[in-house]
């Protein structure tokens, strides 16, 4: 990971998306998720970006909902 990328919005649109992802498939897959309290934490640090933007999360969202469509899609092949 390039650090030069840390704290931009694009690259935060990308890491969120990929734990809202990972949460849905946990979620789906009935994988009990014992890191919960890990990956809340570690999504409470886009709460400036969160406050600032409203749509953040709702792209972000949408983007980890295609993203497990693509791989349960993938899974059933």
């Amino acid at each position: 990971m390039e650090t030069a990328n840390l704290g931009k919005e694009s690259y935060s649109l990308e890491e969120l998306t990929a734990e809202i992802g990972a949460c849905f498939l946990d979620s789906i897959c009935g994988i009990d998720n014992e890191l919960i309290d890990a990956s809340a934490a570690y999504i409470a640090g886009w709460l400036s970006v969160l406050r600032n933007d409203k749509r953040f999360i709702l792209q972000a969202s949408n983007r980890a909902q295609h993203a497990v469509d693509h791989i349960l899609q993938k899974a059933k092949v």
